[in-house]
């Protein structure tokens, strides 16, 4: 298999266990609070791999130019906004379900590429894509009507959260390659350059909005420290498969990640799962065999 699909797998895998433990967090932090958790606990780590990939390589840590701090910047902010409108989705819908709205990133990634990025699909490719979102929504049973958005601020804040997160990864992967240097460098580059600022400004944010919040999250320390490994780790995945291979795919694959959101939720919150779900994840099976075999 290519680079890629590794790291992506790695990422998915890394990214519903790190989301699960975000959900807990709730029960004690508010939303940017917890969403700051993710980076500020995961700082030091992407340093250290930074460090690492460097050595490894024996290369120089490439100059940062104007386009990738623009590009990186916009991502920060991006993902910050993103990953709060998943945590406040949470508070309105479970586990599963806010986590499949969210999922929607997948389709809003090749849309939004398509316009803004003029980036390309083949016809399997956004076949595969589609396949997948639906049986991520039909897993979920989520009424995708603008109505339901509408009605249901969990639903607005979920797909929220996925056109933030799009945008975001569409911007890691013009980020990495703008600094036209190895791309497994690159994108320990960009992940610590993006994790830097987002700490500073989750910090600063949760200081200002309510600074009781800094002392809960060094008290919860121990979830805290899991959530912040296993969002660098499954930030290592994404940035570099992200830099191997087009957004769009690699999210689309991705999208197993559910199947692990399935049994969290199943498992661990004890929150119920219907018989509709089979066809769900036969699509998702689909989806991505479409992927890897044709698309």
């Amino acid at each position: 298999m290519e680079i890629w699909i590794y790291f992506t797998l790695l990422a998915a895998f890394m990214q519903a266990i790190r989301t699960a433990g975000q959900k807990q967090l709730t029960q004690h932090l508010n939303a940017m609070a917890t969403t700051g958790v993710r980076y500020v606990y995961a700082l030091p780590f992407a340093w250290l791999y930074l460090w690492w990939v460097s050595d490894y390589r024996a290369l120089e840590i490439p100059d940062l130019n104007t386009q990738f701090i623009q590009y990186a910047l916009i991502a920060s902010v991006m993902q910050i906004i993103g990953t709060a409108c998943l945590m406040i989705a949470f508070k309105y819908r479970n586990f599963a379900v806010a986590t499949s709205l969210a999922k929607t990133e997948a389709i809003q990634v090749a849309i939004v590429g398509f316009f803004l990025f003029s980036i390309g699909l083949s016809f399997m490719g956004w076949f595969s894509i589609i396949i997948g979102v639906v049986g991520i929504l039909l897993v979920s049973k989520v009424k995708f009507t603008a109505k339901d958005v509408f009605q249901n601020p969990g639903a607005g804040f979920g797909l929220a959260s996925g056109l933030g997160l799009a945008i975001t990864t569409l911007l890691v992967r013009e980020s990495s390659l703008a600094l036209n240097s190895d791309l497994l460098l690159s994108a320990a580059l960009t992940l610590t350059f993006m994790i830097t600022v987002q700490s500073f400004i989750s910090l600063i944010y949760v200081y200002w909005q309510d600074r009781h919040q800094l002392i809960t999250m060094i008290k919860q320390w121990r979830l805290c420290l899991f959530v912040g490994l296993t969002s660098v780790v499954g930030s290592i995945g994404w940035f570099t498969a992200m830099s191997f291979q087009h957004v769009a795919y690699v999210k689309a694959l991705g999208q197993v990640e559910f199947f692990i959101t399935l049994f969290i939720t199943y498992r661990i919150f004890k929150e119920k799962i219907s018989a509709v779900e089979y066809l769900g994840m036969f699509l998702i099976v689909l989806s991505v065999l479409i992927l890897l075999l044709w698309a």
